[in-house]
């Protein structure tokens, strides 16, 4: 960290897993009938007609014992089952049942909890929060949005809030008592466009966005959140992130203005071959903007007059130093400066090794790359070492406060940490 050592400042807070937070989840996740195995449906009617056979007496002992147990851990575990009865009602053709308690004791045989952070808690990003109101002096109230991962490597989203003073210390609010999935629209084939909504008592963090697509089902990966202001200095929120269906991934994005409605839809065009898009936070010469990395060895800028598809894109930065010879990437949306754009990369190294560093485009051509650091601005120290991926640091969005880069990083694909630097520092440090 030759440059910038002495100015980098890690902070103590430390934002680790806790496998005792838990999702409902959907025993069978299909909501059509067209997207199940014939042998899952048949299973599902085989259950239900076993359900359907026991006497109301055991059907209410039962369902008392699993809201006994399960009640206390989520937030309204009976009108779920419900909203699971009728999911499965209609999945399966089912006539309604006359009788509440067994309506409710199916949608608990079609339902099971997920730990959806126990196995790591990390890759933020970090934006303004859209309500700044109630802050002292030099405050700044802030949304991280954290990839959650649990059993069987799936991951989701999943977010928290918390405040930065003028001196770039962060105090961060503590998690919800509940975890919470949305409702989500079947308006539309789910392989398309959709959109989710939470209720308005859910806390922002007790939301989790928990993958429903087919391409999504082993996961919602590394979201890239950016403010982004339109030409009509209105403001709203997107993120890119990668889909993931265990043996492909594709690029999609999801739109939001309040975190609590969301609108997804998938990425199209040849810059979306890969992982690691990042959307610039306003229009750039009266074209959307992104940053690419479409061969996994380059970090490309495409613009486009569509939001959804991304097509031509320019290489701007390509591998030059050791530490990022195997992989080069970005780590986040960039970042406006009156100096230029900042971008916040990462590099892969020996031993596979993975560190970040920084570079400055031109603010009027971001195709045109003014100035990077050629050593790294932050790479993985003791325990941080140690994880479900060891050696790593990464980064998927950083802000700038007070004229401090405020800079959320995971640690080893586990836990997620802090680094604060002065801008000014960051700047004199490239070549």
């Amino acid at each position: 960290m030759t440059g910038t050592a002495g100015d980098l400042r890690r902070l103590s807070i430390l934002i680790e897993p806790d496998p005792s937070r838990v999702i409902l989840r959907p025993f069978l996740s299909a909501l059509d009938p067209r997207d199940l195995h014939r042998s899952d449906l048949m299973r599902a009617t085989r259950l239900i007609d076993r359900i359907l056979a026991t006497d109301v007496a055991t059907i209410e002992a039962e369902l008392a014992v699993t809201l006994r147990d399960f009640g206390p851990r989520h937030a309204d575990l009976p009108t779920t089952l419900a909203e699971r009865y009728a999911q499965i009602r209609d999945l399966v053709g089912l006539k309604e049942d006359p009788v509440e308690a067994r309506r409710l004791l199916i949608g608990a045989y079609f339902s099971n909890e997920y730990s959806f952070q126990s196995t790591a808690l990390f890759n933020p990003s970090i934006v303004q929060h859209p309500d700044q109101t109630g802050l002292g002096e030099g405050e700044l109230r802030v949304i991280m949005s954290l990839r959650a991962t649990g059993e069987g490597h799936i991951s989701s989203i999943c977010f928290c809030s918390g405040v930065i003073d003028g001196a770039g210390d962060i105090q961060l609010d503590p998690p919800g008592r509940f975890a919470t999935t949305p409702r989500r629209s079947t308006a539309m084939r789910l392989e398309d466009a959709y959109d989710v909504t939470f209720g308005p008592a859910t806390a922002l963090n007790e939301r989790v966005i928990f993958p429903i697509t087919q391409q999504q089902r082993n996961g919602i990966e590394d979201a890239r959140l950016v403010r982004f202001v339109g030409d009509d200095g209105e403001a709203c929120y997107f993120a890119t992130y990668t889909a993931y269906s265990g043996r492909e991934i594709a690029p999609e994005m999801l739109r939001t203005e309040d975190f609590r409605r969301f609108s997804f839809v998938p990425l199209r065009g040849d810059s979306v071959s890969n992982k690691g898009m990042a959307l610039f936070p306003r229009r750039v010469g009266g074209r959307y903007a992104m940053l690419a990395r479409s061969d996994g060895e380059t970090l490309q800028y495409v613009q486009s007059d569509d939001l959804h598809v991304w097509n031509d894109p320019k290489e701007i930065l390509a591998a030059s130093e050791p530490w990022e010879f195997v992989q080069i990437g970005n780590c986040g949306s960039p970042i406006e400066l009156p100096e230029g754009w900042l971008i916040i990369t990462h590099g892969v190294g020996p031993m596979r090794r993975y560190c970040i560093g920084a570079a400055l485009l031109d603010l009027h051509d971001p195709s045109r790359m003014i100035a990077r650091l050629v050593t790294p601005l932050l790479t993985a120290v003791g325990d941080e070492r140690d994880g479900y991926v060891p050696n790593v640091v990464y980064s998927c969005g950083s802000i700038v406060h007070a004229g401090m880069l405020i800079l959320p990083y995971a640690s080893s694909d586990t836990a997620t940490r802090f680094a604060v630097i002065p801008v000014s520092a960051l700047l004199a440090a490239m070549r």
